[in-house]
């Protein structure tokens, strides 16, 4: 059930990380036949709260608003690294995971489902540049610095800023289907997903250089996706001894040439399971991995679902499928 949703603030918070959530789940969209929510915005520390972009927030809520939600979301907000949290809201949080309702944070936001100890024992993320104190300051939580969020049962924790969105849409889809989620995201100008449909955590595309050394080689490796290539190939293309080239490749994209191919050539998988009606081996060819049963492989390692699974999560279940 995702019908009652409580946005829990705290003194600091991120209008936007706010905004996110008050537009997914806040909204009265029933005239597109979307689903409604009974969503409140609710204060930790008094009717009035101030937020980090210098203009204050009201709301008449306070904890008690918390006992009948669904799913209660703490957006992100300045100093939540450092700072002490009030015990009668890490006791409502508490209350709420016993009785069966999910807890969500976006951003830093998760420090304060830290200080609870929902992320005890499980898998959490946060903003790239805060993970590593979150695995210092709770070292029983299991941090994944590298992923746009994660879902492990009542706790949904999400990376910086956009991913809220991405977790927002991963809880609407669901409740209600990838058809209310793909209207959703239409509305907001977003895609309904990134990178792993209904897996439980999405990793992030890897960054494009910002050096031109191998830039070439890159746009060249795009366009070729579908034929073979070795690091000599490659080396030749940038004029490059092997050796030079591999070390270039790794300083400015962070990664080898193998591992940068093969993510690419999953992200244009992703895309054509999305946007056409080409059968899984189609697919495979059209990306290098020459069969559906290697393409199924490489998806279920990068990404954690199945080829077929992910289709039919972005276009709904009556998208046609290929046995893989």
């Amino acid at each position: 059930m995702l019908n009652n949703v409580a946005a829990l603030l705290l003194d600091e918070v991120h209008p936007f990380e706010l905004g996110v959530l008050c537009e997914v789940f806040g909204l009265d969209r029933s005239d597109e036949g979307l689903p409604v929510h009974d969503f409140a915005v609710v204060s930790a520390e008094g009717p009035v709260l101030r937020t980090h972009a210098g203009f204050t927030i009201s709301t008449p809520h306070g904890l008690d608003r918390l006992e009948e939600a669904d799913l209660i979301a703490v957006p992100a907000g300045s100093h939540f690294i450092a700072r002490d949290y009030p015990e009668e809201l890490l006791d409502a949080l508490r209350r709420a995971v016993d009785r069966g309702a999910r807890v969500m944070s976006v951003c830093s936001g998760a420090y304060v489902l830290g200080a609870a100890g929902l992320l005890d024992g499980r898998r959490c993320t946060t903003h790239w540049r805060h993970a590593d104190e979150l695995a210092r300051r709770f070292p029983r939580a299991v941090v994944e610095p590298d992923v746009l969020y994660v879902d492990e049962g009542p706790v949904i924790t999400s990376a910086g800023t956009a991913a809220g969105i991405d977790a927002c849409l991963h809880l609407v889809r669901q409740a209600y289907g990838p058809d209310a989620a793909n209207a959703i995201a239409r509305r907001m100008v977003v895609p309904p997903h990134r990178d792993g449909g209904q897996a439980q955590y999405i990793k992030r595309p890897l960054p494009r250089t910002r050096c031109d050394t191998v830039g070439g080689t890159l746009a060249w490796m795009e366009r070729h996706l579908d034929q073979e290539m070795t690091v000599e190939q490659l080396a030749a293309q940038a004029h490059m001894s092997p050796r030079t080239f591999a070390r270039r490749f790794q300083q400015e994209t962070g990664t080898t040439p193998y591992r940068w191919l093969l993510r690419q050539r999953v992200l244009l998988a992703q895309h054509l399971l999305e946007t056409s009606d080409e059968t899984v081996d189609t697919i495979a060819g059209r990306t290098g991995f020459g069969t559906a049963a290697a393409l199924r492989h490489q998806f279920v390692r990068s990404l954690g679902t199945t080829p077929n699974a992910y289709r039919r999560t972005f276009r709904g279940p009556g998208a046609m499928t290929e046995v893989a």
